[in-house]
């Protein structure tokens, strides 16, 4: 008697196996077998121990034999399971499939959460941690399986996002934030590089810009690469048309900043039967106080309403911004102040040095600080003198935390305070763009070249956005960051228990009190074993003398 396995690959590249526990006998001149039980089923640890018990049938009392076990160290397990049995939880496994394609791209993402970097790392990465044994990888793959996942992620994006939205919905939102950024590109061959308005500061670089759609609770939903010149209201459009042919909702409300929602945005919100929520202009808000439409009377801490031709415009000022950009003011005219005396005694020790390029330096500096509205540099002498023109410093100072939210959604809909807050959370965009982009998952730089390859890579770091977050609201409770608790988990590793002459098994020891709080608080718990097969080990191709494109 003994166990049996049998392997067969499918049409769509998935390797199948069926394990039974079988039979030989003898039926006169010939050797037969016959099936005794179907274990295909059955846990791996129970597996292992029949095939354990098998080995020493005549003898078992040698199981007891402590020289005939074998424990050794496995790979790393904590943190590849935990990460996997939340993205499992948020339906993500689920959205990308369980076929070979759907492994690799569900591997691309936990990867991105574990430790960032190239393609070549993740090859790397799964091969110190129980990647293929969680994650039932049964081939080997390298890192250009994985660049050609990313143009499987890119050709099948539509219908991943429609599974994950429908997958972690109870029922259609009715609002959406809406934003986008740009990310700088290392080289000059990616489809989507161009140079255009750079949020990262890169002079010199290229970049692509992003877009970013979110529900009501600030969860990503959806994402789009474009051109890196492309100006943010151009973007809006695609978004207008995912929430309603995409996304399949009826009553939608867009959330978007005062660049993003234009004149040209409203009408395509209108056409389609939406309503919006955004912020409007300094220069929009003199334009209202001239036409009597809102007084300075009404800007207080507490929100206030005025109402024309269908349009709700919101009121507020924000005292602590107000007291923030006076401060800053302050700490300007401090710094030319210092700047002056600076200069003026240099133009004492030196007879020779010119007056005229003293004050250049001084009114140069001024309007980079942007002062030069109510600030003015006069000369007496030989010296620089500063004048502040009191005027116009109060009517530059007349908005500070000042600002109008502008919406046509209908009272019966959304309260004043309410629009408020819907816009405020605008802010919970710009978070997860932060976290993407340059805090934990490094969206940035990127070195891909390819539309596919690029839109792929967006794609993975969304939806590793998705499990980051879930990972860091359940550890704020213990005060522990996602980097602290993935550094916890990763060192559980797993044990290989072999028997000389019979199979082996990986079993999980009992987590430390820190890794077993982690796991707690995310309402997750540790299986004792994990399934294991020679196969699941990941390989590294021989590359070409050439690379092939990224």
């Amino acid at each position: 008697m003994y166990v049996a396995r049998a392997s067969w690959p499918s049409s769509n590249g998935k390797i199948y196996q069926s394990i039974f526990l079988r039979q030989s006998y003898r039926d006169g001149n010939h050797v037969r077998k016959r099936d005794i039980a179907n274990l295909t089923h059955c846990d791996p640890k129970e597996i292992a121990a029949i095939e354990l018990a098998l080995q020493f049938k005549d003898d078992l009392t040698a199981l007891g034999s402590l020289d005939k076990i074998q424990l050794s160290q496995g790979l790393s397990v904590g943190a590849v399971w935990t990460v996997f049995e939340v993205a499992r939880r948020l339906g993500i496994e689920q959205a990308l499939g369980h076929e070979f394609a759907g492994q690799l791209a569900l591997w691309q993402v936990l990867a991105r959460v574990i430790e960032q970097g190239s393609r070549l790392s993740a090859v790397r990465l799964a091969q110190r941690h129980a990647a293929c044994d969680v994650l039932g990888i049964r081939r080997g793959f390298d890192e250009n399986d994985l660049y050609a996942n990313l143009t499987w992620l890119s050709q099948h994006q539509e219908e991943i996002e429609k599974r994950l939205f429908a997958r972690r919905r109870g029922q259609k939102p009715e609002l959406f934030f809406y934003d986008v950024t740009s990310s700088y590109l290392e080289g000059q061959d990616n489809a989507f590089g161009a140079y255009g308005y750079n949020r990262d500061g890169k002079k010199g670089k290229k970049q692509i810009v992003i877009g970013l759609l979110c529900d009501e609770q600030g969860a990503p939903v959806s994402t789009e690469v474009f051109r890196g010149n492309t100006q943010d209201p151009q973007t809006f459009g695609a978004q207008v048309r995912k929430a309603g042919a995409h996304f399949g909702c009826e009553r939608v409300t867009f959330v978007g900043d005062r660049g993003m929602i234009k004149s040209g945005q409203i009408e395509d919100l209108s056409r389609e039967g939406f309503h919006y929520i955004t912020a409007i202009t300094k220069p929009q808000i003199h334009t209202l106080i001239e036409a009597h439409l809102i007084q300075m009377e009404l800007f207080a801490a507490e929100v206030c309403e005025v109402q024309q031709e269908g349009v709700r415009y919101v009121l507020r000022r924000n005292p602590i911004r107000a007291q923030q950009l006076a401060a800053s003011r302050a700490d300007k005219q401090a710094f030319v102040e210092q700047l002056r005396q600076n200069l003026n005694g240099y133009l004492d020790k030196h007879p020779r040095a010119r007056l005229a390029t003293a004050e250049r330096a001084l009114r140069a500096k001024i309007a980079q600080l942007k002062i030069h509205a109510w600030l003015q540099v006069e000369t007496e002498a030989r010296a620089l003198k500063l004048t502040v023109n009191q005027p116009a410093l109060e009517e530059a100072s007349r908005l500070d935390g000042c600002y109008v939210i502008k919406t046509d959604l209908p009272e019966s809909a959304a309260s004043s305070q309410a629009v408020h807050d819907r816009y405020k959370d605008l802010a919970q965009v710009e978070k997860a763009f932060r976290n993407c982009k340059t805090m934990h998952l490094e969206a940035r730089p990127i070195h891909v070249r390819t539309v596919e390859h690029t839109r792929g890579h967006v794609l993975v770091v969304m939806l590793a956005y998705l499990i980051r977050r879930e990972l860091s609201r359940a550890w704020t409770a213990l005060d522990v960051t996602v980097e602290e608790g993935l550094r916890q988990l990763q060192t559980l590793c797993s044990t290989e228990v072999k028997v000389d002459g019979g199979g082996s098994c990986l079993r999980i020891p009992k987590p430390h009190a820190d890794t077993r709080a982690l796991l707690k608080t995310l309402d997750l718990r540790l299986p004792e074993a994990l399934p294991h097969t020679e196969r699941n080990v990941v390989t590294r191709k021989k590359l070409p003398s050439r690379r092939k494109p990224l």
